[in-house]
């Protein structure tokens, strides 16, 4: 339900507007709104997911006005200033925000081809290279610690001590292997004290939908900037090696089908490094492949914690949901591993 006085505060009356459920998003509720020939994107933000909606909107503002003065022609999609001057509507029934709707674009749900990997790649490096003068300390975390890898593997190591006996024995090659995967845990903790490895401005949430494409499918922005914190590179290039470079989605229960595809990652480091290339240090540019192990396997960890846990956070559809995300989040991790030199060889 969308209060009336959201419209209200935008100078819309609910006569002259028409509003339509949008997009397949899982975290905020998404609205098209069609008033005249003008659209919008009217979003209700999750505050279970983020707490601190000012967070974002300061955020936001901060990143649009840096760009604004110092590259006008890029296609930032900021949000809708409303009557009042603010760009969020706080009510009752949550908080919500309205954005243009870029006419001529669309977003995918589902990656086709290499093509639109390297499109992706290379739209997440120029938001970041344009970012290269701000400074990332003045960004607040939307989701405080949400890449902490270190972190995810603590609360991996609590749900083994507070022991559900039940799911832990059933649970036991699995928990053994994801064990023997600390080491990229332990990484993770070197480059936090390397200072070759330098803190940026990062989207942190690079799945294929928060891209727009035009319709010669040529990428025009990156969208849904919630995310935006401070963070390390390998956030945005592992969250696209997860999510692009599978040839099936995470809920994949028959494991003999999950594979790594090889020009998908070729795209993605391609794309990236055609502008972020100058950016990244020479410790960085050899990351790319550990950017991979680094979000699959604290995937891996999130999904058997939260089974082990009795499913409190992603919750589950169907009993063992969870382990069998967790399986195939470290079915994928094995299959990178056994191609490491194959693909650590593509720069």
């Amino acid at each position: 339900m969308i209060p009336t006085q959201v419209f209200d505060i935008y100078g819309f009356s609910e006569k002259e507007i028409s509003v339509t459920a949008f997009g397949t998003g899982l975290i905020n509720h998404t609205w098209l709104v069609e008033k005249e020939k003008k659209k919008y994107i009217l979003q209700k933000i999750n505050t279970h997911v983020f707490r601190n909606p000012d967070a974002i909107h300061d955020n936001l503002q901060l990143i649009g006005k840096y760009l604004e003065q110092n590259t006008p022609g890029y296609l930032f999609v900021g949000p809708v200033t409303t009557l009042t001057g603010t760009t969020l509507v706080k009510t009752p029934e949550g908080c919500f925000r309205l954005f243009p709707f870029v006419e001529g674009s669309h977003a995918k749900s589902v990656l086709q081809n290499a093509e639109q990997a390297y499109e992706a790649a290379k739209q997440f490096g120029r938001f970041t290279a344009l970012l290269s003068g701000f400074d990332p300390g003045l960004l607040k975390e939307t989701i405080p610690h949400f890449h902490d890898i270190t972190l995810r593997y603590g609360q991996f190591e609590t749900a083994l001590r507070q022991r559900d006996a039940e799911r832990i024995q059933a649970s036991q090659t699995l928990i053994h292997f994801l064990q023997q995967q600390k080491h990229i845990a332990d990484r993770y903790e070197e480059i936090k004290q390397d200072p070759s490895f330098r803190i940026r401005v990062t989207h942190h949430d690079t799945k294929i939908s928060n891209v727009l494409f035009d319709e010669n499918d040529q990428a025009l922005c990156v969208i849904d900037l919630d995310t935006v914190m401070p963070g390390y590179f390998i956030s945005d290039i592992g969250d696209m090696m997860r999510t692009y470079l599978p040839t099936v989605s995470e809920e994949e229960t028959d494991l003999s089908k999950i594979d790594i595809r090889e020009d998908m990652y070729a795209a993605i480091v391609r794309g990236y490094l055609s502008e972020m290339k100058n950016e990244l240090t020479g410790n960085e540019l050899q990351s790319f492949f550990y950017a991979a192990q680094f979000l699959v396997y604290m995937q891996a960890l999130r999904f058997i914690t939260d089974h082990l846990n009795r499913d409190i956070y992603y919750g589950a559809h169907y009993p063992g949901q969870n382990f069998n995300r967790a399986q195939n989040q470290a079915v994928l991790l094995q299959k990178l591993n056994s191609r490491e030199q194959l693909l650590k060889s593509i720069q």
